[in-house]
């Protein structure tokens, strides 16, 4: 059962046993997690090795749960068609491979999908800011993705920060994500991000290993959850 609550637990199957992953997804899914986050990574982006559409198609059938897939792909519009076909509900590309930004999002949406744009940590906030008003979520790294179980990168909170005032001055209503070392000890301060001047900060928080690394999936989100009202004050 998922949560009401204005911030979205992701959790990230990136992290999850591959042995069991449809126990694993139900799990979460009881649990009170809001979306289900799906790491997609080619080997040529990101040196790493992940999933395909037909785990998406897969984990369509299994949880009625919102699928938000992170395209780690140096060619993510040749794949757009497939993963829609299989059942996103988001699909979110990175600025760094997208040469036509506007056209990739719209591709996206042409397909009925709703559409995100992910920065790299090294990656400036200008590189969005033409499309900002276009996309449906933007995801903020918080690490240098490839790998999961990081470190989380202290100088992202300002770049998140920065990140909401610019959807607040554009009127944009994209969700603010943030993925890659989100923990319990952090997640405080990344959703108190954008609160000097009285605003909110990330609301969504992706999280793989602080979640299911720990026995009790359900008492971990909910963990997650009590921290959204002390961020809010």
């Amino acid at each position: 059962m998922t949560s009401s609550s204005p911030v979205k637990i992701a959790p990230s199957i990136l992290s999850a046993d591959f042995a069991r992953l449809a126990e694993e997804v139900a799990a979460v899914e009881a649990g009170g997690a809001d979306w289900l986050h799906v790491d997609v990574m080619d080997g040529h982006f990101v040196p790493n090795l992940t999933v395909g559409p037909p785990i998406v198609e897969s984990l369509r059938k299994v949880t009625a749960l919102p699928l938000d897939v992170h395209l780690m792909m140096t060619n993510p519009d040749a794949f757009i068609p497939d993963f829609a076909q299989a059942g996103a509900d988001y699909l979110t590309v990175h600025t760094e491979a997208c040469p036509h930004l506007h056209r990739t999002i719209h591709a996206i949406k042409e397909h009925g999908v709703k559409a995100g744009v992910t920065l790299n940590p090294s990656t400036s906030l200008n590189a969005i800011e033409e499309v900002v008003t276009d996309v449906d979520l933007v995801l903020i790294m918080s690490v240098n993705p490839g790998f999961g179980g990081q470190t989380f990168i202290p100088s992202s909170l300002d770049k998140i920060r920065r990140a909401k005032h610019l959807l607040d001055r554009t009127g944009s209503q994209a969700f603010l994500e943030v993925d890659g070392g989100v923990n319990l000890e952090n997640a405080a301060a990344i959703l108190h991000a954008a609160q000097d001047d009285g605003g909110a900060g990330a609301t969504v928080l992706v999280a793989g290993s602080a979640i299911f690394a720990r026995p009790d999936y359900a008492a971990t989100i909910a963990a997650f959850r009590s921290i959204v009202p002390r961020a809010s004050r």
